[in-house]
């Protein structure tokens, strides 16, 4: 096994993030080990009780439909220096709290001036400690926040494993799931919070049988070469979210897309880009696609609607390339000035281009003084 770490953006006293490249090679099990040690040496990871029955079965499941992350788990009992059939979570999961606001777009090869795939997306989310932020959300008004960040130690993951396809992905605070990324066979996922405007806070559950929601972008970039191959493996797949329901942008590089959504009553929705450009926000596509019909914003939509009319208005005009993706993504960012007193910011914009099989990211370090939102130089990171 090989791991390298590097500081890639941030990391200065005045900078918001600290923000960590981490490139694992080897088996998997090997791979798991050094997540392992980097989860624990950021964020003071270790595993938690778990009922017996419920962990036995997740490992079982991971084992069948999974084999990439349960041979990482083993590598995590080993860092962990337990058995792994210890009654332990040896992953981690947390819901993304209500509020967040994320906006993605497809444009496939033959829409591009550079006649490769590109997803371009913003991560939207809370400058505050996790403390902090659940005091907001469940209607309380801390007082000075002193904790760190949630979201202020994100990693980008090269994975070359010896048994699987390369991957780079991004991830705000679980080194075992990922907010997006692209694998070797040029198939990218980005995932966003997909009912804004009816999203519950996360509930204090524990993990269960299957997919985590932040765990689903990974298990598609382990297991599938194409789109299609995403369709089949989420349709047979078992999945949950901790009260907080997300969906997802999954493409390939031959052009083919698709937006992955779970309704209220768990009935499942594939909404297919149809050989045009795909947006995606936070709302529902099943229920509210086309931009020229659409709700109006209020309070508790984050401007959804609007964000979805500026991306969908751009991809009509056929103005698709990857500084056009950057600027209308750009256009639709919240910083101090969009933001208001909400603690919420675009803390990173991802261009992922499924033809070159490559990741090309800023993140924010911080505000200036106009308000203006203040980004580290764009890095581009391989899934080789």
């Amino acid at each position: 096994m090989t791991t390298t770490t590097e500081i890639v953006a941030g990391g200065g006293e005045s900078d918001f993030m600290t923000v960590r490249g981490l490139r694992l090679t080897g088996t998997q099990a090997d791979i798991g080990r050094g997540l392992a040690e980097a989860a624990r040496d950021t964020y003071g990871w270790r595993p938690v009780p778990a009922e017996p029955r419920r962990a036995r079965a997740r490992l079982d499941w991971f084992a069948e439909h999974w084999p990439q992350h349960h041979g990482r788990l083993l590598g995590a009992a080993s860092a962990a220096g337990l058995d792994p059939d210890a009654a332990v979570y040896l992953d981690h999961f947390t819901g993304v709290p209500e509020g967040s606001a994320c906006s993605v777009t497809f444009a496939p090869p033959w829409m591009t001036d550079e006649r490769r795939g590109l997803v371009g997306r913003n991560y939207d989310f809370f400058l505050s400690s996790p403390e902090a932020l659940f005091a907001m959300l469940g209607g309380q008004m801390p007082g000075e926040d002193n904790g760190v960040p949630m979201a202020s130690r994100p990693f980008v993951l090269t994975s070359v494993p010896d048994d699987g396809p390369a991957t780079t992905v991004l991830t705000m605070n679980e080194l075992d799931a990922c907010m997006e990324g692209v694998n070797e066979h040029g198939v990218a996922v980005a995932l966003l919070i997909a009912d804004a405007e009816n999203t519950n806070p996360p509930v204090a559950a524990s993990p269960q049988v299957g997919l985590g929601a932040a765990q689903l972008p990974r298990f598609v970039l382990d297991t599938c070469a194409t789109a299609e191959q995403a369709r089949r493996a989420l349709l047979g797949a078992k999945h949950y979210d901790l009260g907080v329901p997300l969906h997802y942008l999954i493409a390939d590089s031959s052009g083919d897309a698709f937006v992955w959504e779970r309704g209220s009553g768990g009935d499942e929705h594939i909404i297919d880009a149809d050989s045009a450009a795909l947006c995606v926000t936070n709302h529902f596509l099943h229920r509210h696609r086309d931009g020229t019909a659409l709700p109006e914003d209020n309070d508790e939509t984050m401007e959804t609607y609007a964000r979805y009319r500026s991306l969908a208005k751009r991809a009509a005009d056929g103005d698709l390339s990857g500084p056009a993706i950057r600027a209308a993504l750009e256009e639709i960012g919240f910083d101090a000035r969009s933001a208001g007193a909400y603690p919420i910011r675009t803390l990173w914009r991802s261009v992922l281009d499924v033809g070159d099989r490559t990741m090309a990211t800023h993140f924010y370090l911080g505000d200036n003084a106009d308000g203006s939102a203040r980004y580290s130089d764009e890095r581009v990171f391989a899934a080789r």
